[in-house]
């Protein structure tokens, strides 16, 4: 976690020249002073900028390098800083800290020459902290400037042997207790390690899903996209391609959606089933009246709706009626807006799941896919890495346990829960799936045949994907079939 202060910057004023960087600096202190998510923040900053006429699609791709290569790098820079400078880090102002950081991204891991670097940075400081200061950004980036990222990785990094986890978290920017989790997740030695690390610092392609029976990849596969990897509807965007252009994702018939997650949800419509009755736990009567309705199926924690329009579009192809469920009243609503239009029968409901509004064993296939730290998405929410502590993982235990409880609780014996999350963190993962197995008696389902074409998912039964390995966020994912009590 960040160690920087946090303190809301003094107005400034908006100078006419030079946008981009004016506009990334804006998104670092709103990532900064109100938590918010450069992925949330930047598309609508970068909106208004081109409705105002002051950029282009060069401008648009350099704001948001700016951004978040400024924030993916952001413990490193710091590190950086700190021999710049002769105060304790904690004591230069945060705006102060974004603008040096933004300079150093620019000398350090940009092709932009130092000498411009260096100008456009200080006329930065000049317009949004004051002469002043510019003056001290001025005297730290000719330091920073002095050498490369490699020179300066030496510098700051403590040796391999001394210190692997801090030496390898300051190389490849990240904090050193997620250093330490993903190792564990690894399975521990050093294979692997560094190439997640590596990955985890390269932007991700946009994956598209053609949801079926709504949108076929063949109308995804324009220019330079290309078949996804491992799921039958995604298609990958070419570098630049833009989601908003495409007629199926504009009409809510294809949308944006990793391949990991897109996994989750065939794995759980694929998984099998025990037919109502076999096992016990049903009665003659109950039996027949499960084997004449079609499935049903719940996606327990549905917002903000990417899994759940994939589950309804896969049930209505199956017969099967899906129930989608979300806390949130307006992420209820979001979820409402993905299934709009699905060819069959569907709900969306605002609900608690972990004090279900339904009644108990009333569906065959539940997804629950809890909320996390999010770090298996460092790629997309680079800041996440900064913004979350160890403290988080364990603030989060309950609540993943609660909802996984509740999900074996309403899915009829013989059915399958999915239990899903976007974090390798095993806190996260088997640590809770273990917990409520030997709780429940439930039993472990293996998710590997599900994933046919998809090599590296160990030892089962679970599957806990990896960037470096499926080009996919680091999505966990475990089936739990209900066992009679």
């Amino acid at each position: 976690m960040s160690n920087r202060p946090r303190r809301p910057s003094k107005p400034y004023r908006r100078p006419r020249k030079d946008p981009v960087r004016i506009l990334a600096f804006e998104a670092l202190r709103a990532v900064d002073e109100r938590d918010a998510y450069a992925n949330l923040v930047l598309p609508p900053l970068l909106r208004k900028a081109r409705e105002k006429g002051d950029f282009d699609s060069r401008d648009a791709a350099l704001a948001t390098e700016l951004v978040y290569g400024t924030l993916r790098w952001q413990g490193t820079y710091d590190a950086i800083v700190a021999e710049c400078v002769d105060r304790p880090l904690r004591e230069v102002d945060p705006p102060v800290l974004d603008v040096l950081s933004l300079g150093a991204h620019q000398l350090l891991n940009t092709r932009i020459p130092s000498h411009a670097g260096v100008s456009a940075t200080v006329e930065l400081a000049r317009v949004v902290l004051g002469d002043g200061r510019a003056k001290f950004v001025n005297a730290v980036l000719r330091k920073i400037a002095a050498d490369d990222l490699e020179g300066w990785l030496e510098k700051v990094t403590p040796p391999y042997d001394e210190d692997p986890e801090q030496h390898l978290g300051i190389r490849h920017a990240h904090p050193r207790w997620i250093v330490s989790a993903l190792w564990d997740s690894l399975g521990g030695g050093s294979n692997g390690m560094e190439d997640l690390l590596v990955a985890d610092n390269d932007r991700p392609e946009v994956t598209l899903v053609a949801r079926p029976g709504r949108a076929t990849t063949e109308e995804l596969l324009s220019g330079d996209a290309a078949p996804g990897r491992w799921s039958p509807y995604a298609v990958r965007l070419a570098e630049g391609g833009e989601p908003g252009a495409i007629d199926a994702v504009r009409e809510g018939r294809a949308g944006v959606q990793d391949e990991g997650s897109q996994l989750v949800a065939l794995a759980l419509a694929d998984a099998p089933l025990t037919p109502p009755g076999e096992g016990g736990g049903s009665s003659a009567r109950g039996d027949q009246e499960a084997d004449s309705r079609a499935e049903r199926w719940l996606d327990a924690c549905a917002g903000p709706g990417g899994k759940a329009a994939l589950l309804g579009a896969l049930a209505a192809q199956r017969g099967a009626v899906l129930l989608a469920a979300e806390k949130q009243p307006h992420r209820a609503g979001l979820v409402a807006r993905a299934l709009d239009g699905n060819p069959g029968p569907y709900g969306v409901i605002t609900a608690d799941a972990t004090r279900p509004a339904w009644r108990p064993g009333a569906f065959d296939r539940v997804l629950a896919d809890v909320p996390c730290t999010g770090l298996g998405a460092l790629r997309r929410r680079p800041e996440a890495r900064w913004r979350r502590g160890p403290e988080d993982v364990a603030g989060f235990a309950p609540l993943q346990r609660g909802l996984l409880r509740q999900a074996l609780n309403s899915v009829r014996v013989g059915g399958v829960v999915c239990y899903a999350t976007c974090s390798p963190h095993l806190a996260e993962t088997r640590a809770v799936v273990d917990d409520l197995v030997k709780e429940t008696g439930a039993e472990l389902l293996d998710v590997r045949p599900l994933l046919p074409s998809m090599p590296d998912l160990g030892d089962g039964p679970d599957v806990q994907l990896w960037p470096h390995l499926h080009g996919t966020d680091a999505m966990y994912m475990a089936l739990l079939r209900r066992t009679p009590s």
